[in-house]
């Protein structure tokens, strides 16, 4: 199996050699992409480029697109090159390249498409990582698990991944975000393609770089996307693709609870526009109309764990 790496490189110049030498001897070839950065990464990436031949590939885009766009360019790249499994790898040093013949073990017999690693396993390491991010990170988790269907996973936003060529070949790229949301819509996509995933536990590693992500656009960008792609797979997984016991219990379970939500609201607005007291009957219909619904809420949860995967396509 021929393995390639790409490198989206956005001002690494400082850390980008060291990143390419520890990584030359675990992979057939690499292919660095500037994205158009502001300092001499592209002149530093050349010169690697010259001294490595054969093995080391500069490329640069003549727009800055972000991460996920200097990772097209490069999986396209690496299509051309030959490999059979492309791992992604940044260059700002934060990732031990050391781990990558762990990162593709899973993909070499075929039994799985993608693997990724996941910083959260171990926890002295896991200390390591600044607060902010831990808590996003746990937080991004859970969100990105409902919007991808992949509950079995953790960690969904690490960008130290493997994925074969084969599937590359089959995503739709349009659907895929050209920036910081890129990891998270990738995983969404590989879902449609029943792509199976296995989780590469490993350390993260924090030095003097400079994270690019903005927080603010996380928080104002990262929701919106995140609640679109949820609604569009359950929409599509269970009423379009298929119709199942878990449709069932998503429908009349946000029915009940829905309208007993809002008929409780109504009757106390109006029983205490009176100054009365609600009569019991009127009080227990949407509290049971409340609690049924969230028990088959619970239920549609639990079916979409334990059956929410789309078939493998072939």
């Amino acid at each position: 199996m021929k393995i390639g790496v790409v490198i989206p490189c956005y001002n690494v110049a400082k850390h980008i050699e060291d990143v390419v030498i520890s990584t030359i001897p675990h992979c057939d070839f690499i292919v660095c992409v500037n994205d158009v950065s502001a300092d001499n990464t592209k002149e530093v990436l050349h010169a690697l480029a010259d001294k490595h031949p054969n093995k080391v590939y500069a490329v640069s885009r003549t727009i800055n697109g972000g991460v996920g766009a200097a990772m097209k360019t490069g999986w396209e790249e690496a299509v051309k090159l030959g490999a059979d499994i492309i791992v992604k790898l940044d260059g700002d040093g934060q990732m031990d390249a050391t781990y990558i013949p762990r990162l593709v073990a899973p993909l070499m017999n075929g039994q799985y498409d993608f693997a990724k690693g996941n910083r959260f396993h171990d926890f002295q390491a896991l200390r390591n990582m600044p607060f902010i991010r831990r808590v996003g990170n746990l937080g991004m988790s859970f969100m990105i698990k409902a919007a991808s269907g992949y509950w079995n996973i953790f960690d969904p936003t690490n960008g130290f991944f493997a994925v074969s060529a084969s599937m590359v070949t089959k995503l739709a790229m349009r659907k895929i975000a050209a920036r910081y949301f890129f990891e998270s819509s990738l995983l969404i996509e590989l879902y449609y393609h029943g792509a199976k995933i296995a989780d590469v536990p490993m350390p993260a590693i924090y030095g003097d770089e400079r994270s690019n992500l903005s927080v603010k656009k996380v928080l104002l960008e990262f929701p919106p996307k995140i609640l679109k792609a949820f609604l569009r797979r359950i929409v599509l997984r269970y009423y379009i693709y298929d119709v199942n016991i878990g449709s069932f219990y998503l429908l009349f379970g946000t029915l009940l609870f829905g309208w007993g939500l809002v008929y409780a609201f109504v009757q106390w607005l109006h029983y205490r526009s009176l100054h009365l007291a609600a009569p019991t009957g009127t009080v227990m219909l949407p509290t049971l109309a409340i609690v049924l619904g969230f028990q088959l809420l619970l239920s549609a949860i639990n079916f979409d764990i334990e059956n929410g995967k789309l078939p493998r396509q072939v």
